[in-house]
């Protein structure tokens, strides 16, 4: 009889991580759908907050509001890092959606530039701040999670899931976005219609949130009473792990940031696309973008986490520029297609075990807090100010300098990969399954 039990068990076990990580998938696709959803809504709103200058001006500006939501990251890194190593996962990622839901809001309702001035831009920066803080947090929590309720055999194709999801919000965005050009005017959507994919992203954090609040937690009470769990102090015993996170997250977030959500702006205002055409094509890249990450996650398990990193930094090196030029001259909109796809494809070798990679390298007590400080500091430098630094080089005449920096920047991914350990050999998760609760 146990024969047949044990069977009937492992079923149960894998049934109920895989709802898991469906579950813990669903928070992120709203978390990263609300954050993201105000770099596509820009180009309408851009003038209602910032009225004065011409239009790389007016999106120079809102870029930065964007930059500041990313200089929020660290301190969620922080907070929430320590959050879910003390008080378990389940209930940080709880915490980090309803706050997202917070910021949503609050954007959806403020008063424009037009109405109470300059109070505007700053209550525009408060809800950012808001949801720059919650996703500050949410990266390293889920990161943590699926990579915890994962099965060990499959690690990298189950991880590559928050990306699914994280590419998934983006999609979403572009999505209700393009929808919304179909059925409202220009002038609609510059008054009033930038409003609305806020209010549903409001909405559907809510969802989220009774979704998150039935996950199993994979932190044991054992290690949640641990002295050192979540603390500064015993983050410091694994420094290597946190600088190594740091430089693969530098070049991997400026190079992810550049080929999604400063596309669309580049199309329009280097490529001189007009604004729908860029909104199809982003929107189309993204859905095939996301169909890979599985793909390169289950690769990453027959290759390993290390030749997949190397691929992407080496690649993005010797890419970025000619990738970049192209891209800044293309006119048609299939060419566009095709090139910022070839771009994302190297990427994928990235993104698809980003999350996994960097919860493998700190031990339990310190995962959540180790993975999403490192990964929040080095996003908030380099990957949440691309836009603004990319228009700050168009504004002053050298757009092309900034195809360098990203080039720069990976070869700086480069070594801090080679200076990591390999997963198959040695890694904080072990190589059985992680148990849940």
């Amino acid at each position: 009889m146990s024969s047949t039990i044990k069977p009937a068990a492992a079923q149960h076990e894998t049934r109920r991580r895989v709802m898991a990580i469906v579950a813990g998938s669903s928070g992120n696709l709203v978390e990263w759908y609300d954050f993201y959803v105000y770099s596509f809504c820009a180009l309408y709103f851009a003038p209602a907050f910032f009225p004065k200058g011409d239009t790389t001006t007016q999106l120079l500006s809102a870029a930065g509001v964007f930059a500041a939501g990313f200089l929020m990251r660290p301190i969620g890194g922080w907070f929430f890092g320590r959050f879910a190593d003390r008080q378990g996962r389940r209930a940080a990622m709880v915490l980090s959606v309803l706050m997202m839901c917070g910021g949503s809001l609050l954007i959806a309702v403020l008063p424009t530039y037009e109405t109470i001035g300059a109070a505007a831009a700053v209550l525009l920066v408060i809800a950012r701040l808001l949801q720059g803080l919650s996703v500050g947090g949410e990266y390293g929590t889920s990161a943590t999670y699926m990579s915890e309720v994962a099965l060990a055999k499959h690690r990298g194709f189950f991880s590559s899931f928050q990306y699914v999801t994280l590419i998934g919000g983006q999609l979403m965005a572009v999505l209700v976005l393009v929808i919304m050009q179909q059925i409202l005017s220009h002038e609609e959507l510059m008054a009033w219609g930038w409003r609305v994919p806020f209010f549903l992203g409001a909405i559907l954090a809510i969802v989220a949130l009774f979704l998150r609040r039935t996950l199993p937690e994979t932190l044991s009470a054992k290690d949640r009473q641990n002295k050192e769990a979540g603390t500064i102090l015993g983050l410091r015993k694994h420094y290597k792990a946190f600088l190594q996170v740091l430089g693969l997250t530098a070049g991997g977030s400026l190079a992810f940031y550049t080929y999604t959500t400063y596309m669309q702006k580049y199309l329009v205002n280097t490529a001189g696309m007009d604004a729908k055409t860029a909104s199809l094509v982003m929107t189309g890249v993204l859905f095939v973008y996301m169909l890979l990450q599985p793909l390169f996650g289950a690769l990453a398990d027959r290759i390993g986490r290390k030749p997949a990193l190397l691929c992407f930094t080496i690649l993005t090196a010797l890419t970025t520029v000619p990738l970049l030029r192209a891209i800044g001259q293309v006119t048609d909109p299939w060419i566009a297609f095709a090139l910022i796809l070839a771009a994302l494809v190297i990427v994928s070798f990235y993104t698809s075990i980003s999350g996994l990679v960097k919860a493998e390298l700190f031990p339990t007590e310190v995962r959540a807090i180790g993975v999403g400080l490192s990964y929040a500091i080095g996003n908030a430098l380099f990957g949440g100010t691309a836009e603004y630094v990319a228009l700050w080089f168009k504004q002053a005449g050298s757009e092309q300098l900034f195809y360098y920096y990203v080039c720069g920047m990976a070869v700086l991914a480069l070594l801090a990969v080679l200076w990591m350990p390999d997963s198959r050999d040695q890694n904080h998760l072990g190589h059985g399954d992680h148990p849940v609760e």
